[in-house]
């Protein structure tokens, strides 16, 4: 194809006609006739509706009172276009039956008939036979064989390149298409690439006014209502109600200009740079609101904040598609994460790279707002996978309702090359990434041109040169690592820190604790990660690699008085980084983490057994429990609290102490695939009968006690054992100690 992405940018020019999204429209409403609410399988990713002739149709929620789509559809050219948020919805089957019923009218529609005619469906096993159980003329096809067809039915992760041009050519001469794209999901299993740049189906579906997002939205308790979407849910109408507003002709209320800055946000993020029809409506709007969009902790941008969320979006898309020469420095970096001292001097530094460790491989180097480092390897070592990180602070902000710093602040580069320039607006410690399954052993890698930060190795630093030296160091990031825990914080945290071996040797004896209770070796195959940041995506505290906390959390994590005190919410988020699904059941996920936090708590703490969090001591959780009980065991209230679900885990441990875990965890982990439970049933059900079976008791009334259901089969597979109950349960107190 000849200039392929300009030439995909030049078809919106066939969107014709200009037609409100504000009230319902007739294709709306033939995509939803009958159908009420749609499933939501796993985590939906969202799209972006921009184009004239294209329309929210299923809108899901946001944590502001925004929404975002879904579902969204669009005639393009002469054709029909339909795409969903997830790839499971092309496995209708698996669905609702209004869900099912949803797809087929989506299939009806694209073909712009009652009878859809020939149905073509490409590279999607077993959802040609279902359609022909639901009477559909369909068959597995080609995307280069679609003469007669109708529609053709295709993920968005499935096309091609080649595909494009067909695929368009077969659109806008008349034909359907329905597709879908779990956008975030795609974006994780392609690192170093772009969605709105290399994903193909993005070429065919931005001309149509359509664009697959990295978002996530979120459903109601059982999926997502086909209610009216919110008119500014759709970028177009969203871009004039603002422009509106910066001319004086309107002022938007409270809620809709949160939802235009949430759908403006989306789509700046979502559109390539090189689009010429809709981002330079957006960068005229924030040119024209002239805002400063510098975020701060004392002054943050709020989510209704349209032009300043807007012009703030478009700065950092825009730092992200300029060469690495032309980057500099945001303004806002200054105030999150931090400047460097005027005085500190750029350096050259070789470090060595174990490749048999995965992951972020810190080196003691911060990078300067807008400064550009050069990156070399061994000439072996290019293009095998290897990465460059500007930043520990990965959490993303773009759904959060105030923005206390910029939404994202980090930069990932290949390292393709021997030699690659890399930079970061923000700037942020410099990271080398590391695949899984490398095998290039140690390697050196040199990086010029940033700056030394604080980094004590355990067992590698050499104490003395930390005190005289090292804790001094220009960076205004430091870390503390071994081979099991590394935590980034403020290097002004860590400035008077006279011992650090003593707190990493703590710490390390939490990682064993943690290890030694979900049954896996002590020795880790990467550490993991704690880093604090002015503001994360949820929470106080959440999991992940990294895990990432507060600022305030950052004073507690380097003081050894205080960790050696306790800390619940540390020990929790690591709890859940080792808890494993096939165990945990709805209602459990911020329980069995628990398990970990009490653990810890004991064992390496030296606290009361079963205590370590306020709510966890004995009159308190007796109380708790007695009244849940009073009231009637309710299962769905057991759910909601996951103090008084932590209870009835923590009488087991009374009775059977931790080993019990233990076995029962690596019992579990050596589950062949056809053993594993399915479902929260099976889970509820495997968990106490293994339980049962290796404590040598029925846990059947035990259960049923505390109303947590379990089935008939279950309990009877259990039958044999002697029956168990604590001591006085469920009358006394005392029981919950």
């Amino acid at each position: 194809m000849n200039s392929p992405r300009h030439f995909w940018f030049a078809l919106l020019g066939l969107a014709a006609l200009a037609r409100s999204v504000a009230a319902e429209n007739p294709d709306r409403a033939a995509l939803i006739e009958g159908v009420p609410e749609i499933s939501a399988p796993g985590l939906p990713g969202s799209l972006s509706v921009f184009g004239d002739q294209a329309f929210p149709v299923v809108v899901g929620g946001l944590k502001s009172s925004a929404r975002e789509p879904v579902v969204a559809a669009a005639r393009a050219g002469l054709g029909r276009v339909v795409a969903f948020g997830h790839t499971s919805y092309l496995n209708p089957k698996s669905l609702s039956a209004d869900t099912q019923k949803f797809f087929l009218n989506s299939i009806r529609w694209a073909a712009n008939a009652k009878l859809p005619g020939r149905v073509v469906v490409c590279r999607e096993r077993g959802l040609a036979d279902f359609l022909k159980t639901q009477n559909i003329d369909a068959e597995d096809g080609d995307v280069a064989k679609l003469t007669g067809a109708r529609v053709v039915i295709i993920s968005a992760h499935a096309i091609n390149e080649q595909d494009v041009l067909p695929l368009w050519k077969f659109v806008s001469g008349g034909g359907g298409l329905i597709t879908a794209s779990t956008g975030w999901g795609w974006a994780q299993l392609n690192p170093g690439k772009e969605l709105k740049t290399d994903l193909m189906a993005n070429r065919l579906l931005i001309p149509c006014g359509l664009v697959i997002t990295g978002g996530t939205v979120e459903k109601s308790k059982d999926g997502f209502a086909t209610t009216l979407p919110p008119e500014l849910s759709h970028a177009g109408r969203a871009l004039a109600a603002v422009g509106g507003q910066l001319a004086g002709k309107t002022k938007l209320p409270a809620a809709d200009a949160t939802q235009a800055a949430s759908t403006l946000t989306l789509v700046a993020q979502s559109l390539p740079p090189e689009d010429k029809t809709f981002l330079p409506k957006l960068r005229a709007l924030a040119a024209q609101a002239a805002t400063a969009a510098v975020p701060s902790s004392k002054k943050p941008i709020k989510k209704d904040d349209v032009a300043g969320r807007l012009a703030l979006t478009l700065q950092i898309e825009m730092t992200k598609s300029l060469p690495v020469g032309q980057t500099v420095a945001h303004p806002a970096a200054a105030n999150f994460p931090g400047s460097i001292p005027a005085d500190a001097h750029p350096a050259t530094r070789t470090v060595a790279i174990d490749t048999h460790v995965p992951g972020w491989h810190s080196l003691g180097l911060y990078a300067a707002p807008g400064a550009i480092l050069k990156v070399s390897l061994p000439a072996n070592a290019g293009g095998k996978g290897l990465g460059a990180r500007i930043g520990c602070h990965s959490d993303g902000l773009w759904n959060v309702d105030t923005w206390r710093r910029a939404p994202e602040i980090t930069r990932q580069f290949s390292l393709k090359q021997t030699e690659t320039s890399v930079a970061n607006a923000f700037g942020g410690l410099v990271y080398v990434m590391v695949p899984e399954k490398c095998d290039l052993g140690t390697i050196s890698v040199t990086v010029a041109g940033a700056i030394d930060a604080p980094l004590f190795v355990l067992g590698k630093t050499k104490p003395d040169e930390w005190r005289a030296k090292l804790r001094a160091l220009p960076g205004p990031w430091a870390e503390l690592a071994t081979d099991k825990i590394i935590l980034s914080v403020p290097s002004h945290e860590i400035r008077a820190l006279d011992d650090p071996e003593a707190l990493l040797k703590f710490w390390d004896q939490v990682l064993d604790a943690e290890a030694d209770l979900a049954a896996i070796p002590r020795a880790r195959k990467r550490p993991e990660r704690i880093v604090a940041d002015e503001q994360i995506s949820a929470g106080y505290m959440h999991s992940g690699y990294p895990i990432m906390t507060h600022l305030d959390a950052a004073a507690h994590a380097v003081s050894l008085e205080k960790m050696k005190a306790g800390d619940w919410g540390h020990f929790h988020e690591l709890g859940h980084n080792h808890q494993q699904g096939d165990w945990t059941f709805a209602g459990t996920g911020e329980v069995t983490c628990n398990l970990f936090s009490l653990y810890v708590s004991e064992t390496v703490c030296g606290l009361p057994a079963g205590q370590g969090h306020d709510a966890m001591k004995p009159e308190t959780a007796a109380n708790r429990m007695e009244k849940y009980l009073a009231d009637g065991a309710d299962f769905e209230k057991w759910k909601s609290d996951p103090f008084l679900a932590l209870t009835m885990y923590n009488q087991l441990r009374v009775a059977f102490g931790w080993e019990m875990f233990k076995k029962l965890f690596a019992e579990y982990r050596a589950l062949p695939s056809s053993e594993k439970p399915q479902g929260d049933d099976e889970k509820r059900d495997q968990w106490m009968t293994r339980f049962s079976r290796k404590s040598g008791k029925n846990l059947g009334p035990f259960f049923q006690a505390w109303g947590v259901p379990t089935s008939e089969k279950a309990r009877s597979a259990i039958a044999d054992l002697p029956a168990w109950m604590p001591e006085d349960f469920p009358k006394s107190k005392t029981s919950a100690l």
